[in-house]
C-alpha cells in the first residue's frame, strides 16, 4: 500500500514528483485553500489567477497541473478542487477533504512521492487527507502484466494505463510529534489497508474466490490480527441445520460455508455482531438471471468481505468492544442438484422457509446467520448486504439504505455513516408488507410483493433477529460496486462500501456514544 508521512518541512525543498495544494470555488472565482500559503507566495499570490486562465473553477474532484515555480525541488504542482469554499471562519468538512486528497491521488498514478498541502486544521483533517489519499491510490491489477512478460521475462507496462499507484505521501503540516496526528494517520493507514482489502475479494474473479478459498483468507487473516476463527463446512451445516445457506449452495459444486471471526478485548462491556452476505457468485440459480446481469454478479460478497474488513480493524485499532462478525458464504448456481422455486427449507431458527425465487438467495443465507448471532445475545446486530435491486432503483449506485427494529438505532447508524463519508438513507419497514410472504406451505415465503423489495427484504431478515436485540439491515446494493467511472476516493470496481460505517459503530461502542 502506498506509503504515508506526516512532514514539517517548507513545501520549496521537499524532493518530490508533484506538490498537490487545494482549491476552492469562490464567489468571484477560484480561491486558493489554507496550508498552499508558501506556494502561492512561490507565484507572487497569483496562483488563483493562474488556475483561472487554467480554466480551474475549484469544482470538486477537478485536478489541474501546472509547472512548478522556481526554486522549488518538485517539479509540477497539482490542483485539486475542493468544492465550495466555506463561510468565513470555518474550515473544510473531512469529506471535501477525503475527496480532493483521493482524486489527487488517482491522477498522480505512476508517481513515487507527493506532498500534499491540503488544509489541514486538526489532526482529524489530517487523518481525512491521508483516508482519502490512501484510498485514491488504489488499484487491482492482480490479474495482469504488473511486470514481467511470461515468454521474455522483460519488463512490461503495468495495465493501469501504463503507471503504478502514487507510492509515497507526505502530509505538509502534518505534525509527527504529535499524539493526536500520529493517531489520526495511524488510523486512517489501518482503516484504508482494510477497506482495501474489502476492494480486492469484491474484484476477485468468482474462479479464485469461492467459499472455501474465502473461509480460508479469513483464517489467514485471522491468525495475523488475533482473531478466532470458525469455520463450518457443509458437514457441520449439515448436522447444525443451516437449511437457508445449505439449500443456496445445493447447486454448486463449491461448498458453503459459515464462517465466524470473534474479536474481543478485556476491557470491553458492549458486544456488537456484523453478518455479511457472501455469495460468491449469483446467476440466480434455478430462476436465472437475464442476460446482461450476471457479468458483476462477483460483487454479491460485498457484505461479507466489508464484515471481514471491519473486523480486522476493529482488531487493529485495538477497540475496547467485541466484535464478532458472520460470513455467510455460498455460491448460488443451477444444477441438478440446485434448490428449485416451491422447494421448503428447514432454517437453522427453526423456522420453514418456501422458496418461490431462488434469485432472493442472500436473504436465506443471511437468516441462518442472524439467528446464530442472535445466540450469543449481542447488544446489536447490523448485517451488511448486496440483497435488491430495488433498492438500487430507490436510492441509486451511491447511497445503501437503512431499516432497523429501532428507530433510534437506525438514526444512529445514518449519522456514522455519514460522519464517515457515506451516503445512506434510513428506510421504513412497512407492516402491511410482511403479509406478502405469507405461505399456505411454510412459516413464511422468501418472496413478497413486488413493490417495496427492498423494504420486503428487510421484514423477512427481521423474522430471524431473537426478541430483544437491535438490529439493523444495510442494503449496499447500489454502493458496493461502481460500474462508472472512478471519482473521489472511489475506484472502478469493489468501493468496500459501509466498511468505515462500520467500524465507526465499534468505535462510537467502545466509547459508550451508542446506546
Amino acid at each position: 500500500m502506498t506509503a504515508l508521512t506526516l512532514s514539517t518541512a517548507a513545501a520549496a525543498g521537499l524532493r518530490a514528483d508533484a506538490i498537490v495544494v487545494g482549491v476552492a470555488k469562490g464567489a468571484e472565482g477560484p480561491v486558493v485553500a489554507p496550508g498552499a500559503e508558501a506556494v502561492d507566495q512561490a507565484y507572487d499570490g497569483r496562483l488563483a489567477a493562474v488556475l483561472e486562465t487554467l480554466g480551474a473553477s475549484g469544482a470538486e474532484g477537478e485536478v489541474t497541473k501546472l509547472p512548478a515555480p522556481s526554486g522549488f525541488k518538485a517539479p509540477v504542482v497539482v490542483a485539486v478542487g475542493l468544492g465550495a469554499a466555506p463561510e468565513k471562519d470555518e474550515d473544510y468538512d473531512a469529506e471535501s477533504l477525503r475527496r480532493a486528497a483521493g482524486s489527487a491521488a488517482r491522477a498522480l498514478a505512476g508517481a513515487k512521492k507527493a506532498v500534499f498541502a491540503l488544509p489541514l486544521a486538526d489532526a482529524a483533517d489530517a487523518g481525512a487527507v491521508a483516508e482519502g489519499a490512501l484510498l485514491g491510490a488504489y488499484s487491482f491489477d492482480a490479474y495482469k502484466d504488473n511486470g514481467k512478460s511470461a515468454k521474455t521475462g522483460k519488463g512490461a507496462k503495468n495495465a493501469r494505463n501504463g503507471k503504478a499507484p502514487l507510492a509515497e505521501v507526505a502530509l505538509l503540516g502534518g505534525k509527527p510529534r504529535d499524539k493526536a496526528y500520529k493517531a489520526a494517520v495511524e488510523r486512517a493507514a489501518a482503516l484504508a489497508e482494510e477497506l482495501n482489502r474489502a476492494r480486492d475479494l469484491v474484484n476477485m474473479p468468482p474462479n479464485d474466490l469461492n467459499p472455501a478459498s474465502f473461509a480460508s483468507l479469513a483464517q489467514t487473516a485471522g491468525k495475523e490480527h488475533g482473531l478466532k476463527v470458525q469455520v463450518l463446512d457443509e458437514k457441520a451445516l449439515t448436522k447444525g441445520g443451516y437449511g437457508g445457506i445449505l439449500g443456496v449452495g445445493a447447486g454448486s459444486e463449491a461448498p458453503p460455508r459459515l464462517v465466524k471471526l470473534s474479536y474481543t478485548h478485556s476491557k470491553a462491556s458492549k458486544h456488537l455482531a456484523f453478518v455479511g452476505k457472501g455469495i460468491t457468485y449469483d446467476s440466480g440459480g434455478i430462476s436465472l438471471k437475464p442476460a446482461g446481469h450476471n457479468e458483476t454478479m462477483k460483487c454479491d460478497m460485498a457484505g461479507a468481505a466489508a464484515v471481514f474488513a471491519a473486523v480486522v480493524a476493529a482488531a487493529r485499532l485495538g477497540l475496547e468492544v467485541n466484535v464478532t462478525g458472520w460470513l455467510a458464504l455460498a455460491e448460488n448456481m443451477p444444477s441438478g442438484s440446485a434448490t428449485r422455486p416451491g422447494d421448503v427449507l428447514h432454517m437453522y431458527s427453526g423456522k420453514t422457509v418456501e422458496v418461490l425465487n431462488t434469485d432472493a438467495e442472500g436473504r436465506l443465507v443471511l437468516a441462518d446467520a442472524l439467528w446464530a448471532a442472535s445466540e450469543e445475545e449481542p447488544d446489536a446486530i447490523v448485517d451488511v448486504a448486496t440483497l435488491t435491486g430495488a433498492m438500487m432503483l430507490a436510492l441509486g449506485a451511491r447511497t445503501f439504505g437503512i431499516m432497523a427494529n429501532d428507530d433510534a438505532f437506525r438514526t444512529a447508524i445514518h449519522e456514522a455513516a455519514d460522519e464517515v463519508g457515506e451516503e445512506s438513507w434510513p428506510m421504513p419497514l412497512p407492516e402491511h408488507l410482511r403479509k406478502g410472504m405469507d405461505s399456505p406451505t411454510a412459516d413464511i415465503a422468501n418472496m413478497g410483493e413486488r413493490m417495496g423489495g427492498g423494504l420486503v427484504a428487510g421484514l423477512f431478515l427481521r423474522e430471524f433477529i431473537g426478541e430483544g436485540i437491535a438490529w439493523a439491515h444495510l442494503d449496499i446494493a447500489g454502493p458496493a460496486y461502481n460500474e462508472q467511472g472512478a471519482f473521489g476516493y472511489t475506484p472502478k470496481g469493489g468501493t468496500g462500501s459501509a466498511v468505515r460505517t462500520l467500524v465507526r459503530l465499534a468505535e462510537l461502542t467502545a466509547a459508550g456514544d451508542l446506546g
